[in-house]
């Protein structure tokens, strides 16, 4: 985590265009936990974070920037909509299931990093598994002589197995059990263990129905888990996921608009509203939250909050909520020549991803300039004309374009074909001119 806001915007800056307020601001929001972790710890629990509350049209970007500082600085982050929870009291999700998700997600980053630690002794682990299922083991009274010839015959298997000669000979394993990671994390604590429970007694009495014959290959990824729940501290990793959480973990709250009542709406009572409002005040604030794991407290969590804000206002969100949200920035709209940037100018960009994907095929596809500039033309001119959904547009372009080449690619194998400006228009303009047309397919 210890990078300047000016190295933050600055990787930002190799995946989304524009949008420099919002990239600022969340750079120096991350920024600051990471000096506030430099604090003594009578000084860290005062220290709050300052939540975020992004305001601009789909598309622009809001969701990219969370979901790529997250996945730079490595800390537990979770993507959740508002408009997903109900209030306490009606079906639906509870707004802690957004904590729970987090520590989920805490936990398996954390694993990550210890099985990248551990790596070279997993590995080993696997290994000396499939050779004992290829090559079983002596009985204990065998001779000298018997004992040195396995040993040069499991040196032998060895090779082979790393070498893959023995990837599809069949051998018999024993399917892991459903470990506490994979179960349900939306479930209340008290159900998540009772659940936990059931599923160790089944796989109990079910200990021989779980073998099951696999090629040697596919029983690598299997013995992978096994050999991480063997040879890894879960009880370390669950407690450093805790505290992770706690300390740097982020949640992106979209769709902060759809739970936002207007002063002038009949829905006051409705329990995807204001009910969610004051369910999610005691999280962002800062409370307790229960966990199979144990509990989380959410003071230091950083919120994200997002939204469209087209029918309703921040305004409009109940107070308390509104100042659990001080930092408050507004992402522009995407001109033409900012959607021409994003096509030629980030990284893994979506014409490079065509052009890989088709290179697959032995096509080598090109797009000249002038293409992405007529693509970004037509891509903001249908923003204008029918909803504005931002740079999802492109996608939509794209796709119609490269439709044939991609369906009948096998005719362009070995050879190169480039996306001209003409190509082009002659795909999409009479499908601009009927407003139809145009609604329904782009």
């Amino acid at each position: 985590m210890n990078m300047t806001p000016s190295q933050i915007v600055e990787y930002l800056d190799e995946y989304i265009i524009a949008q420099k307020d919002a990239k600022r601001c969340i750079a120096l929001a991350l920024r600051t936990r990471y000096r506030r972790m430099q604090l003594d710890t009578q000084m860290q629990q005062e220290i709050t974070p300052k939540n975020i509350l992004m305001i601009g049209s789909t598309g622009v970007g809001k969701t990219e920037i969370s979901r790529r500082l997250a996945k730079m600085m490595r800390v537990p982050f979770v993507k959740v909509e508002a408009s997903k929870f109900t209030e306490v009291g009606f079906v639906g999700r509870d707004v802690e299931s957004m904590v729970r998700d987090l520590v989920m997600s805490s936990i398996a980053l954390v694993k990550e990093e210890q099985q990248e630690l551990n790596e070279d002794a997993i590995k080993e682990y696997v290994l000396d598994k499939i050779v004992e299922k290829l090559l079983p083991p002596l009985p204990p009274l065998a001779s000298d002589s018997k004992k040195s010839e396995y040993e040069s015959s499991r040196e032998r298997m060895r090779a082979k197995v790393i070498d893959g000669k023995m990837d599809d000979r069949v051998i018999k394993i024993e399917m892991p059990r459903i470990t506490l990671e994979s179960s349900d994390s939306s479930l209340p604590p008290e159900m998540a263990k009772m659940q936990e429970i059931f599923s160790t007694m089944s796989g109990a009495m079910s200990k021989k129905e779980r073998q099951k014959e696999l090629k040697v290959k596919d029983a690598i990824k299997v013995l992978d888990i096994e050999a991480s729940e063997a040879l890894l501290d879960m009880d370390a990793i669950r407690t450093e996921a805790l505290k992770r959480a706690e300390d740097g973990g982020i949640i992106f709250l979209d769709e902060i608009d759809k739970v936002a009542v207007s002063s002038s709406s009949q829905g006051r009572n409705d329990p995807s509203k204001e009910g969610v409002q004051r369910d999610l005040l005691p999280i962002v604030e800062g409370s307790s939250v229960g966990t199979k794991y144990g509990s989380i407290k959410t003071d230091h969590i950083l919120f994200i909050a997002a939204g469209a804000f087209h029918l309703t206002n921040p305004s409009d969100l109940i107070p308390e909520l509104q100042g659990r949200f001080p930092l408050r920035v507004e992402l522009e709209s995407l001109t033409e020549q900012t959607l021409y940037a994003i096509l030629s100018q980030t990284k893994n960009s979506l014409p490079k991803q065509y052009e890989a994907l088709l290179g697959v095929e032995g096509v080598e596809l090109v797009f000249d300039d002038e293409a992405l500039r007529s693509i970004a033309s037509l891509a903001h001119l249908a923003n204008e004309k029918s909803e504005d959904i931002g740079a999802r547009r492109l996608h939509t372009i794209l796709e119609k374009v490269l439709e044939d080449i991609s369906f009948d690619a096998e005719l362009y194998r070995d050879k190169k074909y480039v996306v001209s400006s003409d190509f082009v228009h002659k795909k999409l303009d009479f499908v601009l001119e009927d407003d139809d047309l145009s609604r329904y397919i782009l």
